[in-house]
Order: C-alpha cells, then sequence, then structure tokens
C-alpha cells in the first residue's frame, strides 16, 4: 500500500517522467549502496536484535512521514528524502531478513521454501495495491502511510516472540565489522557460481526495472486512469506472481533454472509490449498479470542460485552482494528508463526495453545458475590444527601458509589445473594472495603459498573449509607421491627496547 501510494502521490506532484521514476531510485538505491555493509551487520551481530531495531526505525521514520502527508506539507523532495530514509532503514535489515530462511528449513526444501516466502511477499504485493487504490478516493492519500506505519508494529511484535536457533559457540572472537565488510567482497569475487548468477541478475533486472519505474505513468496516461487502476494494475502483478509461484516446481523441472529465467525474460518482453500499446484498461491488466508471473520466475530463481552457492558463515554477505547486483541494476534501471522517457516518450522507453532485454538472453546464457546445488558447503573440520612452539596470539600477523607438494612427472598438468581450482577457496576463505611455484632444480617439486592478514584470520580458515573443498583437496593428495609438507611462518615482531 504504501509504495503504490508513494508511486501515485508522486503523479500528482509532478508531471516529469524522471522525477516519478526517482521514487523507484530512492526505494532501491539504498538497497544497492549499504548492502555489503548491511549483510556484514547480519553475519557478525544478533540477526533478531538487527531486525527488531531496523524495524523499529522503519516504524518511527514512516509515521513522520504519515504525518506529513496528512498536514499536506508533502513535497516531491520531501516525498523522495523520506523514501529514502526508509529504504535506508530496510536496506540494512534485508540480508538478514534473507539470510534467516535457510535456519528454518531444510536445504532439500530451500527453493521450495523460498518460493513459498516469494508468495506471501507477492500476496501482500496483490492486495496492497488494490487496497491502496480503493481507500485513497473515501480516506484521502495519507491513509496508506497511516497504516503502513501502524503495520510496523505488527512485525516488530513477531520479532519479539521468535527466537533464531543457536549455532555452536566458537572459540574465536566474532569478526569486525571493518574486516567482515572485506572479506565479504573477497569471496564474492572468488565464487564463480555466484558470480554467475550476478551476470544472470543484471541482464533481468535492468531492463525488467523499467515497468516499475514507468507504471504510474502507464496508469495516466496510456490508460487514462486514476489511483484505483494504478493499484489494480500492482495488484495484478502480484496476482500474476502468486499465481506463477504454484506451478514454478513443475517449471524448473521441465525448463531447469536456466530456462526458466530465460522464459520469465521473454514473458516481461512481452509485458513491455503490451503495456507500450495499451489503451484500455484491460490489456494493461494482462501486460501486469504476465509481468508478474515473470517477475516471479526470475526472482524466485536467481535467489535460489545465490543461497544454494553459499556456506553459513558468509550466507548474509553474499546475500547482500547479490542484493547489491539486483537493486543496483534496478535503480540503474530506473533512471536510465525514466530519462529514455523524457528524451523520447513513454512508449518508446517501453518498446527499447523489451527489445534490449530480448537480447540480452543470448547474450548471457553462457553463465549459467544454480550450479552449486550439488555442493555440499557444510563445514568439513578436516583441517588439523596448527603445529605452534611458541605463544602466538590472534593479531599477531601476516601468517604465510606453504605446503609442498611431490608429483610425479605424468600427472604435472591434472596436479596443476586441480591446484588452480583451490586458489579460489583459499582466496574465498580469507587469504588476500596465494601462488604456485616450481622447483627449478627438482623435478616433480611444487610449493605452494597463501598469505592471511594474522592468527585468528587462518583459524577461521580452519573452520570454514568446506566439504566440498575437502573433495577437491583429496583429489590434489591422490596425485601425490608422498604427503604434503605443510608449514606456517608468521611474521614476528621485535620487542621495543
Amino acid at each position: 500500500m504504501y509504495s503504490a501510494a508513494a508511486a501515485w502521490l508522486m503523479t500528482e506532484l509532478t508531471k516529469d517522467a524522471f522525477v516519478v521514476s526517482l521514487v523507484q531510485v530512492a526505494g532501491s538505491a539504498p538497497l544497492f549502496l549499504l548492502a555489503l555493509l548491511a549483510g556484514a551487520l547480519s553475519d557478525v551481530v544478533d540477526k533478531r536484535k538487527l531486525l527488531i531495531w531496523g524495524e523499529s526505525a522503519t516504524a518511527v521514520l514512516s509515521a513522520a512521514f504519515a504525518a506529513v502527508v496528512w498536514m499536506n506539507w508533502v513535497t516531491p523532495a520531501s516525498l523522495l528524502w523520506f523514501m529514502l530514509l526508509i529504504s535506508i532503514s530496510g536496506a540494512l535489515t534485508s540480508p538478514a531478513w534473507q539470510a534467516v530462511v535457510p535456519s528454518l528449513v531444510p536445504k532439500e526444501v530451500l527453493p521450495n521454501a523460498i518460493s513459498a516466502n516469494s508468495v506471501g511477499f507477492n500476496l501482500s504485493r496483490a492486495v496492497g495495491p488494490a487496497l491502496a487504490g480503493a481507500i485513497i478516493g473515501p480516506l484521502g492519500i495519507a491513509a496508506p502511510f497511516v497504516i503502513n506505519a501502524v503495520s510496523n508494529f505488527g512485525v516488530i511484535g513477531v520479532l519479539f516472540g521468535w527466537r533464531e536457533p543457536q549455532a555452536a559457540a566458537g572459540a574465536l572472537p566474532p569478526e569486525r565489522l571493518s574486516s567482515a565488510v572485506g572479506i565479504g567482497l573477497r569471496y564474492a569475487v572468488n565464487n564463480v557460481a555466484l558470480r554467475r548468477t550476478f551476470v544472470r541478475t543484471v541482464a533481468f533486472f535492468l531492463f525488467a526495472s523499467s515497468y516499475w519505474a514507468l507504471l504510474p505513468l502507464v496508469a495516466r496516461q496510456r490508460v487514462s486512469g486514476g489511483a484505483a487502476i494504478y493499484g489494480l494494475l500492482l495488484g495484478a502483478i502480484g496476482l500474476g506472481a502468486v499465481g506463477a509461484a504454484f506451478v514454478m516446481p513443475y517449471w524448473k523441472k521441465r525448463f531447469g533454472a536456466d530456462g526458466l529465467v530465460a522464459i520469465a525474460s521473454i514473458g516481461t518482453t512481452i509485458a513491455l509490449v503490451l503495456f507500450g500499446i495499451a489503451r484500455e484498461p484491460i490489456v494493461a491488466l494482462i501486460a501486469s498479470i504476465v509481468a508478474g508471473a515473470s517477475w516471479i520466475a526470475g526472482v524466485a530463481t536467481l535467489n535460489v542460485s545465490a543461497q544454494l552457492s553459499l556456506p553459513d558463515w558468509v550466507r548474509g554477505r553474499g546475500l547482500a552482494m547479490y542484493m547489491t547486483v539486483m537493486f543496483g541494476s534496478m535503480t540503474i534501471g530506473s533512471a536510465l528508463w525514466g530519462q529514455v522517457a523524457t528524451l523520447t516518450n513513454l512508449q518508446a522507453a517501453l518498446f527499447i526495453a523489451s527489445a534490449t532485454m530480448l537480447a540480452a538472453i543470448p547474450l548471457t546464457w553462457r553463465w549459467k545458475l544454480q550450479t552449486g546445488e550439488e555442493l555440499d558447503l557444510t563445514p568439513s573440520t578436516q583441517w588439523p590444527p596448527p603445529v605452534v612452539t611458541h605463544s602466538v596470539e590472534g593479531e599477531d600477523g601476516p601468517v604465510l601458509v606453504t605446503i609442498e607438494y611431490r608429483i610425479a612427472a605424468d600427472a604435472r598438468q591434472s596436479f596443476l589445473s586441480a591446484l588452480y581450482r583451490l586458489q579460489h577457496e583459499r582466496l574465498r576463505d580469507g587469504a588476500s594472495s596465494w601462488g604456485v611455484y616450481e622447483d627449478t632444480a627438482q623435478s616433480g617439486r611444487f610449493l605452494e603459498a597463501f598469505l592471511v592478514s594474522s592468527w585468528t584470520e587462518h583459524l577461521r580458515q580452519h573452520q570454514r573449509v568446506t566439504n566440498a573443498d575437502y573433495v577437491l583437496q583429496e583429489h590434489i593428495i591422490r596425485l601425490l607421491q608422498a604427503e604434503p609438507l605443510i608449514t606456517h611462518f608468521i611474521a614476528p615482531r621485535p620487542k621495543a627496547i
């Protein structure tokens, strides 16, 4: 109700297509700019407390915004500022909301759980906008904002009554927020499955954002409707999404994750064309239903692909990176298509978005989705603790780890191929640099070396190795002529004289 009312209110305050599209930008930009920081927060602090504080801030800001609208003090600038502040509060909790889902269900039903979660979200998207359009007439434009402010207290009450399952306490201190952000970035860069998901996410949301940003203008200019028509269009999007969610398991089984996102892109292309040619509400309603079904197919599939590629220790940060890419694409896309509509016209912008979205399907097809589905990302606990002969403090470092390998001449290529695959695991789990070196004087002798910032961070590496990583390490060991020799070097610090 709040989102629909805010977008419609802006069309009453200004006729500028670019300014109208900025409502979508204000709603998505914080999720793009703050997601990684929020993801690090969700990984290093208590998620339940973070959610309670975030929802409390949202309730206060929503109440203040409702008062401003009620008093008729709202301007385009104040509307955008409140949208931005409320979105910042939401951005700081979004990764935590995503990260708690796997703690509620077993891995084997996670895809269905995410789809069910999307059904709930899109059911509200279907009912909310329609209700907003229905109550704005008799109760005024401020009514949806007042209801939104009050509803946040229900969310807070649920959070007070919920307890997250407690993970086993570790012996290591929690990560620092500043280093956690950098580690999250490094992990995302070195996670191949996650990077593939990012490419497909950009290809979908950059163009799908066009109808979200321009839909108020479609309702007002193309079909000459009022707030009720705009609410019905948003409601139809939600209903299309809810209906598609129930058949998604069948679609996924038949077409696979990659095929499902391609179908979602084709469906969005059709919806954009229908929005562009719509002159009657019925055509726009059909377009909305198609857009909603396509939206849930794309969103749920990409979300599952990101979830399945992440172990628990970095789930919040990994999902934050996914959200950064998703909402960054929507933010840029919303501003882009609003500007295109200003420079050309609304119909041209919708047609250009549909054509470019269709072209993106073959261009991004080689980046496959959900490749992490078969990986066992639970901690292996197979690494033995490092041997130390003197006291080592947690902050001591940096730490240089070397592993000496001896192989037969005919195993050289297989060994190097596997070892370079292991590079991503070392860098993902905490190493800041990595290299492999071959002895020039002795055939078959290789040295792997990687650098870690501190002793504590290296101990965390031991906890982060997954069963999937250990399978690769065991494959390397089978290629050796002898057990690898592991050595730890730590940078010494001379005592002050």
